[in-house]
């Protein structure tokens, strides 16, 4: 169904508001949570468990780029947020089911370890609920 709302050239459609509001906080928290622990623990112990954290900052990284492109808005921004939650969400369940399979592959944990037990299963919850919204404001 076509686009409704009447936006000048140039203006961008808002994704933004309402629950959007609420996604960009919980991405921004992410993103702060992923990079802060990833960043710590590649300068100080990488040799334990270089998959483990390089994964967190890849998680980081995606977190970033959703949480910018929530925040910039129109018709773009939202295709290439829909594509990188759905990344996330495949990233999450492969980690988290790589990590229940073969946990001697993780000396320690990810972000996305457990299906993100570890922050709460937001990992998981995040990317759904980020792809529904984004369905939402075409």
């Amino acid at each position: 169904m076509p686009d409704t709302t009447t936006t000048t050239p140039g203006e961008r459609k808002r994704l933004v508001s309402g629950p959007g509001l609420l996604l960009v906080w919980l991405y921004g928290v992410m993103v702060v949570g992923a990079l802060s622990r990833s960043a710590y623990q590649i300068s100080t112990e990488f040799d334990r468990a270089p998959l483990a954290y390089t994964l967190s900052g890849a998680a980081a990284l995606v977190y970033a780029f959703i949480t910018y492109s929530l925040v910039r808005g129109g018709e773009t921004a939202r295709r290439a947020a829909l594509f990188c939650c759905a990344a996330e969400l495949a990233g999450v369940l492969s980690v988290g089911t790589w990590t229940l399979v073969r946990p001697e592959a993780f000396p320690d944990a990810t972000v996305w370890s457990d299906f993100g037990m570890g922050y709460l299963f937001i990992p998981v919850i995040l990317p759904i609920t980020g792809m529904l919204w984004l369905r939402a404001k075409r």
